[in-house]
C-alpha cells in the first residue's frame, strides 16, 4: 500500500545514485537520490539492501527496508541474527536493473531505502519486541510500508502490532513448513508467536492462509491450511488463486519463513524441513499475487552460518524483490 514516488524520477546509471558526474561507489552512503538500481560493481561498496540509501527519513520513502537480527528463541540451529547482513550482501548480486521475468526495475518506480536495523539490549525478548515495534510504528507513522529482515519468525510479531494499530486486524499470508501456533509452547517463542497474535486480535484469521505447512499440528486455529501437498499438487498459478481468493479485498501482512523452501534450496535455516517448495516455485507464487493488498512484508530465518554458497540468503533476496515488483505493477513505467 504505498503511494508517495510518482514514478518519473529516474536514476542515471552511475555515479553516486542519480549525479552520473559523481564519483562512483558506496551508494548506501552517498547516493544523492532514492530511485534506480544499477549504481556500482556487486563485489564492491557498502552494502545495503539493493544498494539502497541508508536512512531514517521514512516520510520521503515509499518503502523502507528494516533488518531485525535475533534468534533469542531458536529452538534448533541459531544464526538467524546473522539474516539481514546475508540478505543486504546478496543482494547486491541483484541490482542491475529490470527484474526477470517482471521485465521492469521496480526501483525505478518506488522510493525505497535502508533504514538499518533495529537496536535492542542483546539477549532480551522484552527489549528485542518493544524496539521493533516502535521502529515500525515510526516506520508507518510517516506514511511509508514495511520490508523487514529476519531474524527468527517471533519479529513478526512487533511487527504485526505495529500494522495492526495503524489498519486494525490483517489477513494474514504465510508461507512456512511450520504452522507456528503451537498452543502448548509455555514461553513465547518463533513457533507460537501468531497464535499469540491471534490472542491479541492481530489477525482477520477468516482471510488468512499458511502455504506449504509439512509439520503436523492437529489445531488451524481457523487458518486456511494449504499444505505442501495440496500446494505441489495444484501448481503456483491455482496457488496464487486460492490465496487470493482467501484474503479478499481487505489488507494482508505477507510473512516468508525461509524453511518454506526445501532445504536443497535453503539449507541456511534453523529448522529445515524437506519436501518444501523450490525456489522457482516460490517466486511464480508471489508473481501470482498481484491485487492482494499487501501493506507489509516480513522474510525471516535465514540462517548464514548454515548456508552453503549464500543460496538462502539469495534465494530471500530474491523473494523480497519480487514483493517490491509486486507493490511497482501499478506504477507508471518510467520516462525515458
Amino acid at each position: 500500500m504505498v503511494k508517495k514516488g510518482s514514478g518519473e524520477a529516474q536514476a542515471p546509471r552511475g555515479g553516486a545514485g542519480n549525479d552520473p558526474e559523481a564519483p562512483g561507489g558506496d551508494a548506501a552512503f552517498m547516493a544523492t537520490g532514492l530511485y534506480g538500481t544499477d549504481m556500482e560493481n556487486s563485489f564492491s561498496g557498502a552494502l545495503s539492501f539493493m544498494r539502497r540509501r541508508y536512512s531514517r527519513d521514512f516520510v520521503s520513502a515509499d518503502v523502507v527496508v528494516c533488518g531485525i537480527p535475533c534468534d533469542i528463541t531458536a529452538s534448533n540451529r541459531p544464526g538467524a541474527r546473522f539474516g539481514p547482513r546475508g540478505i543486504r550482501a546478496a543482494s547486491a548480486e541483484l541490482a542491475y536493473g529490470p527484474v526477470w521475468p517482471w521485465g521492469f526495475d521496480p526501483l525505478d518506480r518506488l522510493a525505497v531505502i535502508d533504514g538499518g536495523d533495529v537496536a535492542y539490549a542483546a539477549g532480551s525478548l522484552a527489549s528485542m519486541l518493544d524496539a521493533a515495534e516502535k521502529y515500525a510504528a515510526a516506520v508507518l507513522a510517516g506514511g511509508a510500508s514495511m520490508l523487514s529482515l529476519g531474524g527468527e519468525h517471533l519479529v513478526s510479531l512487533p511487527l504485526l502490532r505495529a500494522h495492526a494499530a495503524r489498519y486494525g486486524p490483517l489477513a494474514l499470508v504465510h508461507f512456512d513448513a511450520h504452522s507456528d501456533t503451537w498452543s502448548d509452547e509455555e514461553e513465547l517463542g518463533h513457533g507460537n508467536m501468531f497464535y499469540h497474535a491471534l490472542g491479541e486480535g492481530l489477525i482477520d484469521v477468516e482471510h488468512s492462509v499458511q502455504v506449504g505447512i509439512r509439520t503436523h499440528n492437529a489445531e488451524t486455529h481457523g487458518f486456511q491450511l494449504l499444505d505442501v501437498d495440496w500446494v505441489h499438487d495444484r501448481g503456483p498459478e491455482e496457488v496464487g488463486r486460492k490465496i487470493r481468493e482467501v484474503v479478499g479485498e481487505g489488507r494482508a501482512y505477507l510473512t516468508f519463513d525461509i524453511d518454506c523452501l526445501d532445504p536443497a534450496y535453503a539449507p541456511g535455516t534453523g529448522t529445515p524441513v524437506v519436501g518444501g517448495l523450490s525456489t522457482r516455485f516460490a517466486r511464480r507464487v508471489l508473481g501470482a499475487l498481484a491485487g492482494v493488498d499487501f501493506v507489509g512484508m516480513d522474510i525471516v530465518e535465514v540462517s548464514p552460518p548454515y548456508d552453503a554458497s549464500d543460496i538462502t540468503s539469495l534465494a530471500a533476496a530474491t523473494l523480497a524483490l519480487d514483493y517490491l515488483c509486486l507493490l511497482a505493477l501499478d506504477r507508471p513505467e518510467p520516462e525515458s
